[in-house]
């Protein structure tokens, strides 16, 4: 069995094709893996664990139906989905891992992440990461009511946009330097994160030794899935 990967779904209810393609990867793919890694942006937004829609409903349900069948799934934050809280995870029976997370994958120290904070360039991004991360902050976000919660949200979204569309390419994508420092500090040779919506494998040396950087897709017109194997081996499926 494989260990499976992925992140960036931005799952949404206006986009039903993207949902679709995430239960088909659930029923063809993850419920024979090992074990499923979710780093991040797995919906688009997230308000609180009281916005249960019959869209989010839908989705948790999908998921339990995966962990009852003994297949773990783990999470890690993305910039989207950091308000996913205690009642989410046990609804799905999802394991939540911090932010910066060595796993042993088949004997190979890795490092997960879900990389928003290795764009150390946009500096007005990682001031908001650091308010919205904040507990006090977050507790005064979830006071507010459903209705009140939604419109800020999507003024954020709107804002949001509005702020990539000024950025250059450079700034938007992880700085190499704060990759070095991240895998130094882990003392790890192998890495893998999404955030940029750059799928590619990087080969480059940390402390004189060979490294890979993968980078995990996008799931836009179709899904994107990093598939390992005990053998060491990775490959990209696309699911469509």
């Amino acid at each position: 069995m494989s260990i499976l990967f992925i992140s960036d779904l931005h799952l949404q209810e206006s986009q039903p094709h993207i949902t679709e393609l995430f239960f088909r990867f659930l029923t063809q793919q993850a419920k024979h893996a090992k074990a499923l890694y979710i780093l991040g942006d797995f919906f688009e937004a997230w308000i609180g664990d009281d916005d249960l829609t019959p869209y989010h409903l839908s989705i948790i349900k999908a998921l339990r139906e995966i962990t009852d069948k003994g297949v773990p799934i783990y999470f890690i934050y993305g910039n989207r989905d950091f308000l996913l809280g205690k009642k989410f995870f046990r609804a799905t029976g999802i394991t939540l891992l911090p932010d910066e997370y060595v796993l042993n994958l088949y004997g190979v120290p890795t490092l997960l992440m879900h990389g928003d904070s290795l764009c150390t360039m946009d500096l007005k991004y990682l001031k908001f990461r650091k308010k919205a991360r904040n507990w006090f902050f977050q507790k005064l976000f979830l006071m507010k009511s459903l209705e009140k919660r939604r419109k800020i949200a999507a003024k954020h979204r709107a804002d949001s946009q509005q702020h990539m569309a000024t950025l250059t390419e450079e700034i938007m994508d992880v700085t190499p330097a704060e990759v070095l420092r991240v895998m130094e500090k882990h003392q790890v040779q192998h890495f893998i994160h999404g955030h940029t919506h750059r799928q590619a494998v990087h080969q480059f040396n940390v402390n004189g030794k060979p490294a890979t950087r993968t980078v995990l897709g996008a799931w836009h017109e179709y899904g994107n899935v990093l598939v390992c194997d005990e053998n060491g081996k990775q490959d990209f499926l696309v699911v469509g």
